[in-house]
């Protein structure tokens, strides 16, 4: 397993992480952990919302059927979405979520805990206080945020004393406008226009790492373009691939994300056991330039 140092820290982690939101939906919760400890996969992300909250207790109690130990896990969840009705990013709702996270997870503190998309009525002096209660307090040990931009980030940074060490962002072959802006600078394509608010670039400079959700899917959760006949160049390109490296079509899909220097982490959000084992091996693979490209324009990308 590719390991990764985890934002600004020194911390070392696993390039992949095990996504739970689908883990209420697993034939076997202990055999999905227990594939992904033995594959070097510690790292698990939840969030306070998946399965109402059922997954995070689903984890726990899959995991205290396994022999692993706390101290070798990276635990992460996210707050901040009320489904349906609205986003909130205030103190009482930031606390509350991670006291009802860490009741369910059975465990005394998260790892890291991110704000799940951007709350626009957010008082950042109201976030600013939940943190420093909660490092205080011994309970989350990093920060972070997920699906906002620079600007975003900034203005929480202003008021936060912690560092801000990852941002959950979607990207894969088939979302790739973080990186299409960088590309088509000084174009009038419509792969010149930047949504991010050039994200990949700042994310880089200021040593934030970028987990990459939904890494498998084509647009705002179509569906899967591996093995889709909507996309013949590209799968045929992955399995070439997937053939010369001896592993998968996903797992070609994962090293494509992970070749990419900007310190960004895969976030697999399969339950299936053999599919957790082709993306945790692939996480070794490291594709040439001349073939990373390929696969770019093979799902349709054009290089100006």
């Amino acid at each position: 397993m590719k390991k990764m140092k985890f934002g600004p820290t020194d911390i070392e982690v696993s390039s992949v992480i095990l996504g739970l939101m689908r883990i209420n939906n697993a034939k076997d919760p202990v055999k999905v952990l227990t594939t992904a400890i033995e594959n070097e996969i510690t790292f698990f992300d939840h969030a306070d919302i998946y399965g109402g909250g059922e997954c995070e207790t689903i984890f726990a109690d899959a995991l205290a059927k396994t022999d692993a130990k706390r101290e070798a896990l990276f635990i992460q969840s996210k707050c901040g979405i009320v489904p349906g009705k609205m986003f909130d990013f205030s103190k009482e709702h930031i606390i509350a979520s991670v006291e009802g996270s860490l009741k369910r997870l059975n465990t005394d503190y998260l790892d890291a805990l991110l704000l799940h998309r951007p709350d626009t009525l957010f008082e950042p002096e109201e976030v600013a206080a939940a943190f420093d209660q909660l490092e205080k307090d011994g309970k989350v040990k990093h920060f972070g945020v997920s699906n906002q931009k620079p600007g975003q980030i900034e203005l929480l940074k202003k008021y936060v004393s912690q560092p801000l060490v990852a941002n959950q962002l979607q990207f894969g072959i088939m979302h790739t406008g973080m990186i299409d802006q960088g590309i088509h600078v000084n174009m009038t394509d419509d792969g010149s226009v930047d949504h991010d608010g050039e994200i990949l670039e700042y994310s880089r400079l200021h040593d934030m790492t970028i987990q990459a959700w939904s890494p498998y899917q084509y647009g705002f959760f179509e569906g899967v373009f591996i093995g889709n006949e909507k996309f013949p160049e590209l799968n045929e390109r992955l399995t070439a691939l997937a053939d010369k490296y001896h592993t998968t079509p996903t797992g070609i899909a994962s090293a494509w994300i992970l070749r990419h220097p900007a310190n960004i982490q895969v976030i697999a959000g399969t339950m299936t056991p053999h599919r957790i084992e082709e993306i945790a091996q692939a996480s070794e693979i490291v594709l040439t330039r001349e073939e990373w490209y390929d696969v770019y324009k093979a799902a349709g990308n054009i290089l100006p």
